[in-house]
């Protein structure tokens, strides 16, 4: 959606608020012994109290009120009976519609101790994602957020999952415009308007360059199980900048 009225900022602020204080909570309460299920429920309490609906539910009639994947999947993971574990790489995926808008926000949680090796592709996976907050203006081209995550993936030896994409947001979890690739992809053509409020949300990864469907419909892994993080906010594209709704 492109933003049209202060009215409509504020409520997209209100529930990016939101999706952000609860992915900050969960990753809180993010312990070994606990199941993603209790994860989830965690969510769901803090995104009932303040009325709000959960996104995937709402839309898409998954089976959780958010999406918790354990790696080495990396996306659209069900919560349930799944024992978080010490070692374990987990990404949360909060999004959520109240009073007629939507907030979409994520991250990736290493759960001590683990490597020094998924300590830094955790820092890098926010790095890349702000890599790709920082190319946006007006005017300029969407590909460019792609043409600066792709560069600092290459340069610090990381790949990209390729067959999952930012996307628009608003009055919709997957609003216009539908697919913005989070890699350098010189046939598009298309440019950001003031306004637009959108994902960026790369998949940053050990060398998988794209994930697979498991047979229960929904989860997502790489192929060859390679560790993969993922970090979203949503923003608005403003003519002094990209405004981040998703901070806490």
């Amino acid at each position: 959606m492109t933003i049209e009225n202060e009215d409509q900022l504020e409520k997209l602020r209100t529930v990016g608020n939101l999706v952000a204080r609860t992915l900050a909570a969960m990753g809180e309460a993010l312990e070994p012994g606990m199941t993603t299920r209790e994860l989830d429920d965690i969510g769901r309490a803090l995104l009932e109290k303040e009325g709000a609906r959960s996104a995937p539910e709402l839309t898409y009639n998954f089976p959780g009120a958010t999406c918790i994947s354990v790696g080495p999947d990396c996306a659209h993971g069900i919560p349930g009976e799944a024992v978080v574990k010490a070692g374990d790489l987990i990404n949360i995926d909060v999004s959520a519609e109240l009073d007629g808008y939507y907030g979409d926000t994520g991250a990736s949680f290493a759960v001590p101790p683990v490597t020094k090796r998924v300590e830094r592709l955790c820092r890098d996976g926010r790095r890349a994602m702000w890599a790709g907050i920082r190319s946006v203006r007006p005017g300029a081209r969407l590909n460019e957020i792609g043409r600066s995550i792709e560069s600092f993936a290459d340069k610090n030896g990381y790949s990209l999952v390729r067959n999952l994409a930012s996307h628009g947001v608003g009055r919709s979890l997957h609003d216009d415009p539908r697919e913005i690739p989070t890699w350098y992809e010189p046939r598009d053509r298309r440019t950001i308007p003031e306004g637009l409020v959108f994902t960026i949300e790369p998949f940053l990864s050990l060398g998988a360059d794209w994930v697979e469907d498991l047979d229960d419909g929904w989860t997502l892994r790489p192929p060859q199980r390679q560790a993969t993080v993922q970090y979203e906010h949503t923003l608005v594209a403003t003519r002094n900048g990209p405004l981040v709704l998703t901070l806490v």
